[in-house]
């Protein structure tokens, strides 16, 4: 897999390069927009680490004129950056990108990121359409969930429609923070009226289905202010 890094900070893309190349990614870099054209036309990477404040052609340029591109392979394309406002976040989306990390990031979420946008890019390929982590499988064309224990053994989730549609959203991008506003979009679309509190309550019944312990919440984080997150570790018990 071939991954693009667009960023004008030598330390920051070498530090990005460097953790990706340990996974065995092969990595290209690009330190301005017009220059990341040009790559991309070049190697036509599976994936684009780009972020947004950068010389010559910003990100958000970048990310539409890449996706304007006839004929051209459509990558992935996580956008990174310093600016954490919600507006930076949501004019990102609407411009192409699939994911958006916030300055300082961690090197390990970001991995994490890179191979859920590369297995969704797997599966619409293939015939199966399955996310898989140490401890849950999704499988969404049998729409059959399963929890599974250390000791190998697996049970099935018993859950609602909206329950299956809340963790396989959350378990598609692990380690992504999504608001209440991105996944009322995911579950109900343009049918939904009502308060967007409610989402509060699909993600307590979830926990109490999922969670060793949902007062305590093992998968399932809270990130204050923002919305929730999924995270699995073969670490956890």
């Amino acid at each position: 897999m071939k991954i693009l890094i667009v960023e004008d900070n030598i330390e920051i893309s070498q530090l990005i390069q460097k953790t990706l190349e340990r996974e065995n990614f092969e990595c290209f870099i690009a330190r301005d927009g017009l220059r990341a054209i040009d790559v991309f036309s070049q190697y036509q990477p599976d994936l684009i680490v780009l972020d947004l404040m950068i010389p010559g052609l910003d990100g958000l340029e970048v990310c539409a004129r890449i996706r304007q591109k006839p004929g051209s392979k459509d990558p992935y394309i996580l956008m990174l950056t310093a600016k954490g406002e919600e507006i930076d976040r949501v004019i990102g989306l609407s411009t192409g990108a699939d994911d958006y990390m916030v300055k300082p990031f961690s090197p390990r979420e970001l991995v994490a990121r890179v191979r859920a946008l590369l297995r969704r890019s797997l599966r619409q390929g293939g015939q199966e359409q399955v996310y898989r982590t140490p401890h849950f499988t999704i499988d969404l064309d049998r729409h059959t969930a399963y929890r599974h224990f250390d000791s190998q053994e697996s049970e099935p989730l018993d859950l609602t429609m909206l329950e299956f549609k809340l963790i396989a959203t959350l378990v598609s991008y692990p380690g992504r923070v999504w608001s209440r506003t991105q996944l009322i979009d995911n579950l109900w679309g343009d049918d939904f009226f009502g308060d967007e509190r409610v989402v509060d309550t699909h993600v307590a019944r979830l926990r109490k289905k999922i969670e060793p312990d949902s007062a305590h919440p093992t998968f399932i984080k809270t990130v204050v202010g923002v919305g929730y997150k999924f995270e699995d570790s073969s670490d956890i018990v």
